[in-house]
């Protein structure tokens, strides 16, 4: 039987956890996976751009529960997409349909939804598996009346997992590769670029790295479109008590360690302030 806790932090916020998300299906391509959740509380109070913080062992190692960005929800049901870079996502990787996991959620502050204009239009740029959230955000856009173009990055086709989901859902797709295999052959900032002059749009949302963030960063001041951008981070407990994933930002003129996880992960483009290469 589902149930989910509500509780209370020792910094006075709530949240819901909920120890046994039944995985209902699982889908992989290569060492991309997607995992389906039923956990109805936490399903109905998310939100795009929001987090899942997993337990992802069934022991005290890995210590630490792993964030994941919610990337689509259905009925009872949520989906977290990610990909295996360590031994935390490796152990999630093994789960099988079936399986429960215990999970922490939804948190963070998510994008905001709300674009002014008669026909708005967004451009949601995903680098590799910062696509993730983009889903969740392109069919709440869409029942929003917001018109959503994919713009999908990654160094070869292989990093490009969803693009038939986004394609089968009615979005129009452009995609790069770095390496030429499937589409442009470059970064995904220069295609945008090159397509914003046809096709200009309203708002910018993305996810992904650092570097592809900043230049969308350098992007939206220069063609004058605001744009909102999640940030990717180590997260130790997600909900702000233990200061390990802080980011310098820009607030009311002032500049200061905020928590991506409390305060983000989704940030205007204006309040992030990039380290010097």
């Amino acid at each position: 039987m589902y149930s989910a806790i509500l509780f209370r932090t020792i910094f006075g916020k709530t949240m819901r956890k909920d120890p046994q998300a039944r995985i209902l299906h699982k889908q992989n391509w290569g060492d991309y996976f997607i995992l389906a959740l039923e956990s109805p509380r936490i399903t109905s109070e998310a939100h795009p751009g929001q987090f899942l913080m997993v337990r992802v062992g069934e022991t005290s190692f890995p210590l630490l529960r792993r964030p994941f960005s919610i990337h689509a929800v259905q009925d009872n049901a949520l989906e977290i997409f990610f990909q295996t870079t360590g031994l935390g996502t490796r152990q999630l990787s093994l789960k099988q349909e079936g399986d429960r996991l215990d999970i922490l959620g939804p948190l963070g502050r998510g994008f905001n939804l709300d674009i002014e204009g008669s026909t708005p239009k967004a451009a949601l740029v995903g680098g590799g598996r910062g696509i993730a959230p983009l889903y969740f955000l392109s069919e709440s856009l869409r029942l929003q009346g917001v018109s959503a173009t994919i713009y999908y990055g990654g160094r070869t086709v292989e990093d490009l997992p969803l693009r038939k989901k986004f394609l089968a859902a009615g979005y129009p797709l452009h995609c790069s590769t770095e390496d030429g295999s499937y589409g442009f052959k470059g970064l995904i900032t220069d295609h945008l670029i090159q397509d914003l002059k046809q096709n200009p749009a309203d708002r910018i949302y993305a996810c992904g790295p650092d570097g592809m963030l900043k230049r969308l960063a350098e992007i939206s001041q220069e063609y004058s479109i605001p744009a909102e951008l999640s940030l990717e981070a180590i997260m130790g407990c997600g909900f702000g008590a233990c200061w390990g994933c802080v980011h310098r930002l820009k607030k009311d003129q002032e500049i200061g360690w905020q928590k991506i996880c409390e305060d983000g992960p989704v940030f205007p483009a204006e309040m992030i302030i990039w380290e010097k290469e």
